[in-house]
């Protein structure tokens, strides 16, 4: 439900991610009647999809999933359960926002910047932090570790933020709605997006719109931490073993979020938050 929602708080699209949606739309088939939007996309391939249906292919080298949700979301419900070279796919495609489809008489690239959320049990019975719950299988934490172990080392590290969702209940359900609904956090998305392509813009990367795709050498001078900041990303850097990958990755969500704050200059808060995004991943692959 929540990453279904996630769109509504997402900006419109611009004319010209627009017409990079609609192109790939219209090579896909997928355009009815001419009818254009500019909602960003949201797709939701179901975990038996092939490799082809996700990254692209068949006989005229069509786009796939990933190609289709360009500019907006990919959502992939029961990750685990995904073919593993299915998921290891993506793993270039995230780096560098496109896929290349190969076939024997051509190859196409295809644009591929996509935001993947994705969605998992804590093992394959689904009830394994629940209280009291004693699972048919063994230990409880060698049934999680062997589930969540499907998804590899580094298609983990290429996720930003790692969340543990509790079990709603049904006393939470009776609760009023929050004060804060989506228009609410559309309009600071907005202005955090309006802050990212202001600062590309004057750095000279017109090409560049959000944190997630500005280069390294770029990111270490606009996300540069203070004195505190500095000293708990070392220290973090050496206690959760993060990878160059992950240090940057980082960088961009604590710029992010002092965007989101308004603040020029990431703090030390930014990056404790940034870090406590990483830490559910690095719980599990030491318990794997």
């Amino acid at each position: 439900m929540l990453a279904a929602r996630l769109p509504s708080i997402l900006p419109p699209l611009s004319p010209s991610e627009l017409l990079e949606v609609s192109m790939i739309a219209s090579v896909a088939g997928e355009i009815r009647d001419g009818a254009l939007t500019a909602r960003r996309p949201f797709r939701s391939p179901h975990h038996s999809a092939s490799m082809a249906a996700l990254t692209g292919g068949g006989m005229r080298a069509k786009p796939g999933e990933i190609s289709l949700a360009h500019q907006g979301v990919l959502f992939l419900d029961e990750l685990p359960e995904f073919d593993a070279r299915v998921l290891d796919s993506l793993r270039q495609p995230m780096e560098n926002g496109e896929v290349a489809v190969s076939r024997a008489n051509h190859r196409v690239t295809y644009p591929a910047r996509f935001m993947l959320i994705a969605a998992m049990n804590p093992c394959r019975c689904g009830h394994a932090y629940e209280p009291g719950y004693a699972c048919k299988r063994g230990r409880v934490d060698r049934c999680t570790s062997d589930y969540q172990a499907r998804i590899s080392g580094p298609l983990m590290d290429r996720i930003d933020l790692r969340i543990e969702v509790p079990q709603v209940t049904a006393a939470d359900l009776i609760l009023p709605p929050p004060a804060e609904g989506s228009a609410e956090v559309a309009a600071r998305v907005a202005a955090a997006r309006d802050i990212q392509l202001a600062r590309y813009a004057a750095a000279g990367l017109p090409n560049v719109r959000t944190n997630a795709e500005a280069p390294a050498s770029v990111l270490e001078q606009i996300a540069q931490p203070d004195a505190a900041g500095t000293k708990l990303l070392r220290d973090a850097s050496e206690t959760m073993r993060l990878s160059a990958r992950g240090y940057h990755r980082v960088l961009r969500v604590a710029r992010t979020l002092a965007d989101l704050d308004g603040s020029d200059r990431i703090g030390r808060l930014h990056l404790a938050e940034a870090l406590s995004y990483r830490a559910l991943a690095e719980d599990l692959r030491s318990a794997a």
